[in-house]
């Protein structure tokens, strides 16, 4: 994925605004910012609660602002990545905006959960301000959704993300941006309401410092500096300041007395195009001040995009010295296996013995480390659905998967896995599959060698009893022979399963296969 020039870019797809960073990544796995652009796009508007649909104006937008944002990432020849938030995901026709996108810009857009997206902006807070060593609150107001994160010495002690942005809000309560004490307090009401869950958990866990990044938070720090006069109007860089609660307090006083947009335009270190969402956004920042006790906040420059590319570094091992993210994919494997009911042991034994032929059969599949991982994940996964049921425990553990909060895989790797994982018994791959068939052609073609794969390992622990420890592939010119390191006997049960499991192998790799 990295280029030889170890150049890349993010595209941060949000409900108000898109980010584009441009990256030089250096050898000791820092980056050094060399192209960046925002653009406010506003792809949920029209909607007063959920985003329902993506209206065909805002999609006009947003294709020329992704086509721009391509062409400046094709100018430096970067490695492209775009991650969708909030409007994405909850529209009804994404599939039509994202095959948009796909054909007319050739960008692969992944869309995130929200628990993925509050742990990616961890990782880009994590790299702008010291907070490493602390048990720290972070919060990211976007225009759709707010994240929040506590985290300590890069592990994740609590994630959330709700349904609370300055442009949800503002469309829900404000749709004329006009303000009146009725509306807001319906607002503020409403967004104590739903910080109730948010606020019992983050009492119970603590934290000792808070952080706050993206628009609403950034916009609130440069008003309120402004009005100090410690940085002047559409100064430099907030990151690493700090606010106070009383700053706050002042500063929501300010923007309550401005009742429409024209008026608010006139505060000092409001970017004018936030004035329509700033009287929202506001009353969300200090209602969860109020709520979470929060007496200071730290400002991060850093945010979503920052931590997108941190992820595709750390995926694509560019440094060794750095952790590894795949540690924190996996772990996030485990934490799921360990909550269910099912032979965690037997799984884990499959994994073993599928990727011994994975790294075997190389010359065969010519696929990547990341398609190494899925297959793991899928192994270690793949009775999960006895969870649920014995009876077709197979698509169970598909839904387990796909429903599930495995932190560091994208919406996509986690149907690549549901889908390997449902394909490890019964019926072979299929186009009238739903689940299947939502995706792309090299991803179904990953899905296809690897559950292949698993078929066979799993088939090789059939008693559950690890008879066969280790696996050796042989491969002429018309076959591959298994050679089975056994303890005792040769498992006559084991044989009889890989007999059965065998065919999609060889209709995938087209080559006999044996075993003995």
């Amino acid at each position: 994925m990295i280029t030889t020039n170890n150049v890349l870019a993010a595209i941060d797809i949000g409900t108000n605004s898109f980010h584009l960073i441009v990256v030089s990544v250096t050898p000791d796995g820092n980056f050094e910012i060399i192209d960046r652009e925002k653009e406010v796009i506003r792809l949920g508007e029209g909607s007063s609660g959920d985003i329902k649909f993506i209206l065909s104006q805002a999609m006009d937008r947003a294709l020329k602002t992704l086509e721009r944002f391509k062409g400046i990432a094709d100018s430096y020849n970067a490695v492209l990545r775009a991650v969708a938030t909030s409007a994405v995901r909850e529209s009804i026709n994404k599939d039509e905006f994202l095959n948009l996108v796909r054909a007319k810009i050739g960008i692969e857009i992944e869309i995130i959960s929200g628990i993925e997206e509050a742990r990616l902006i961890y990782l880009g807070i994590l790299k702008a301000v010291p907070i490493f060593n602390q048990k720290s609150l972070c919060v990211d107001i976007g225009g759709g959704s707010t994240e929040f994160v506590i985290g300590e010495k890069s592990k994740i002690l609590y994630s959330n993300s709700i349904k609370l942005g300055a442009v949800r809000l503002t469309q829900k309560f404000f749709p004329d941006y006009k303000i009146t004490k009725d509306r807001v307090n319906l607002c503020k009401k409403w967004i104590e309401g739903e910080l109730s869950p948010v606020k019992r958990s983050i009492s119970q866990i603590g934290f000792d410092t808070a952080v706050g990044s993206s628009g609403t938070i950034n916009s609130s720090g440069y008003m309120i500096k402004t009005a100090q006069k410690s940085i002047a109007a559409g100064g430099t860089s907030l990151n690493n300041e700090s606010f106070a609660k009383d700053d706050l307090a002042m500063l929501y006083k300010k923007i309550m007395k401005a009742k429409t947009s024209d008026e608010r335009i006139k505060i000092k270190g409001l970017e004018q195009k936030r004035a329509d969402i700033i009287p929202a956004g506001i009353i969300l920042l200090s209602t969860i001040f109020e709520q979470l006790n929060i007496d200071n906040m730290l400002i991060s420059d850093y945010a979503l995009r920052e931590g997108i590319i941190i992820d595709s570094i750390q995926k694509n091992d560019v440094v060794t010295e750095n952790p590894n993210l795949h540690n924190i994919r996996m772990d996030s494997v485990k934490h799921i296996a360990e909550i269910s009911n099912f032979d965690r042991d037997h799984c884990a034994h499959v994994a073993v013995l599928a990727l011994k032929l994975f790294d075997q059969m190389q010359s065969l599949h010519n696929l990547g480390n990341e398609a190494r991982e899925y297959l793991e994940a899928a192994a270690r996964l793949h009775d999960i659905g006895y969870h649920i049921a014995h009876s077709q425990h197979h698509k169970h553990s598909s839904y387990i998967i796909m429903h599930g909060e495995l932190l560091g895989f994208n919406e996509n790797e986690k149907l690549i896995i549901a889908n390997v994982a449902r394909y490890h018994r019964k019926s072979h791959p299929k186009s009238r599959h739903n689940d299947f068939n939502r995706l792309s052609d090299q991803s179904k073609d990953i899905v296809k060698k690897i559950s292949a794969i698993l078929r066979i390992a799993d088939a090789l622990d059939r008693t559950h009893s690890k008879k066969v420890k280790d696996i050796s592939l042989v491969k002429s010119d018309d076959k591959i022979l298994l050679e089975l390191d056994v303890e005792g006997e040769i498992p006559e049960i084991e044989i009889w399963s890989f007999e059965r499991r065998k065919e999609l192998f060889e209709e995938i790799y087209k080559t006999k296969i044996y075993a003995g």
